[in-house]
């Protein structure tokens, strides 16, 4: 992509003010319609060294309300921010809706930088190719218009550009070790710049090259790319506004012939069960081996996440208790999953998930999950049929890298039939000490029982992998459930210990 590019194009300074006047006004008016829309916007700068994203970003952020943007100044990942998956910090700082953020290199510097300076492994490209991707595309689907821009200088330019910042003491800091050399190494780095854009180049989150010998040329092209990629974003708005949707046929299909449906639930045998001896006798046990495992865990900096998902009442929290009671509460969370606030709203669904993956050797546990999408948002109309069709994709996507980064995932269905919900319903009603745990909303859910079977069923269908599995626990009898759960557990965290 590079290889063509005139680096000689130039603007002059009447040319380039006539430009810029009317260029301001009109992204000033296109952020102001951004926020209407509450469309995100994240404006990436990669480039070479000494090519002028710092000048560039100052010059783009002349024309924007500073209240609607913030700019991200990249580095390299800190010890803390080492202990997570490398998207992590990224995800965090995704813009809200309406919001723009800008970034001052990105998360290419896993595939640049890192890699010339030998912190990415070359195993590592694939995954981190992939997890880009992947990222760029759950972001650009739900609605985020993705602008890449890569300033692009020669060799020779470079240079003149590091001596120029070398001849005062107020930027000499501005150039290291590691720049020069990559401008000695110059074609090794464009190598992999060339990859890296090739593999990148998407049709939902395209590269822009900027010829960034001259500074002025290169401000106009990056806000004429702006405005357009933003015009577009707010045209297409515009006209979604415009559009009826039904949202009657939308939500009503989900598989078209149910009759030929797989039903993982129905072969499901509910009548496993413990007594209550061997089920003290069993758990006292477990629990002693998991709070061995979890010290373990921590000493070989292993990161663990389970979540939990099943029917109301379906013994969710007294598997968690058992699970975590033996647990040094120094080195886990139990993340409460509820509907998602007004700032959580703002952000893709995904967003507030990433935020409490645990660092390495913690072990996170999750009442209710990111599969809330393909189930409640699904039944309930809290989504469009388009965006839990794509959540599939999108949690598995997600999974991966979490295994990737090392990560043990465990997913548990809690299990229990019509009959065996009632019973507990109506159980909670009667005990004062267990009253608050039953809503009317319980009831409504209760109601829509099939509906939910039916996603259930294809959400445990495309969605268990052999790195995330779904784990079925027969949940009628609480007693069988809890130890099928620390069972689990502690067979695939001996699992990994076995491997590493």
């Amino acid at each position: 992509m590079l290889e063509k590019i005139d680096l000689t194009k130039k603007l002059e300074k009447q040319s380039y003010r006539e430009k810029m006047e009317a260029l301001e006004l009109e992204l000033g008016r296109l952020q102001r319609e951004c926020h209407a829309y509450k469309i995100p916007v994240m404006i990436v700068l990669e480039g070479f060294g000494a090519s002028g994203k710092g000048v560039q970003i100052g010059k783009l952020i002349q024309a924007l309300d500073p209240r609607g943007f913030r700019v991200h100044a990249i580095t390299g990942e800190t010890e803390e921010e080492q202990k997570y998956p490398f998207l992590r910090r990224f995800w965090i700082k995704t813009p809200e809706n309406g919001k723009i953020a800008i970034y001052d290199t990105s998360w290419y510097r896993r595939v640049l930088a890192d890699r010339f300076s030998g912190n990415t492994e070359k195993e590592e490209l694939e995954d981190s190719y992939a997890a880009i991707c992947s990222f760029e595309e759950q972001l650009t689907a739900s609605g985020t218009v993705m602008i890449k821009l890569f300033l692009a200088i020669d060799q020779k330019e470079q240079k003149k550009r590091f001596e120029k910042l070398l001849e005062s003491k107020e930027t000499a800091w501005r150039v290291s070790r590691e720049d020069w050399e990559k401008n000695e190494k110059y074609d090794s780095y464009v190598r992999m710049i060339e990859e890296a854009l090739q593999r990148t180049d998407t049709d939902y989150a395209p590269w822009t090259i900027v010829e960034a010998t001259d500074r002025r040329f290169a401000t106009v092209k990056i806000y004429t790319t702006v405005i357009e990629a933003l015009k577009e974003a707010v045209a297409e708005k515009k006209a979604e506004a415009g559009r009826e949707i039904s949202q009657e046929t939308e939500e009503t299909e989900t598989w078209e012939n149910r009759e030929l449906e797989e039903s993982v639930l129905a072969k499901v045998d509910l009548t496993k069960s413990y007594t209550e001896k061997e089920y003290h006798k069993k758990k006292k046990k477990l629990q002693k081996k998991i709070r061995k495992l979890h010290g373990e865990l921590y000493r070989r900096q292993i990161p663990v996440i389970i979540g939990f998902e099943g029917w109301d009442a379906g013994g969710k929290g007294g598997a968690i208790k058992r699970l975590t009671e033996k647990m040094d509460p120094r080195g886990f969370t139990v993340n409460t999953t509820a509907a998602p606030n007004d700032y959580e709203k703002a952000h893709h669904y995904l967003w507030r998930f990433w935020k409490n993956v645990p660092k390495k050797g913690h072990v996170a546990v999750y009442d209710r999950t990111w599969y809330g999408r393909v189930m409640v948002e699904r039944i309930e109309g809290f989504c469009t049929k388009k965006e839990w069709q794509r959540a599939f994709k999108e949690i598995n996507d997600m999974e991966a890298q979490f295994v990737q980064s090392g990560a043990i995932v465990l997913k548990f269905w809690m299990q229990i039939d019509k009959e065996e919900q009632r019973k507990r319903f109506e159980e909670r009603q009667k005990n004062p000490k267990k009253q608050w745990k039953i809503t009317e909303e319980d009831w409504r859910n209760r109601d829509k029982w099939d509906a939910y079977e039916e996603a259930v069923n294809e959400m445990l269908i495309r969605t268990s992998t052999p790195e995330a599995p779904w784990v079925i626990v027969e949940g009628n009898c609480k007693y069988y459930a809890r130890i099928k759960v620390l069972e689990a557990v502690i067979e695939a965290i001996e699992k990994r210990l076995e491997s590493r």
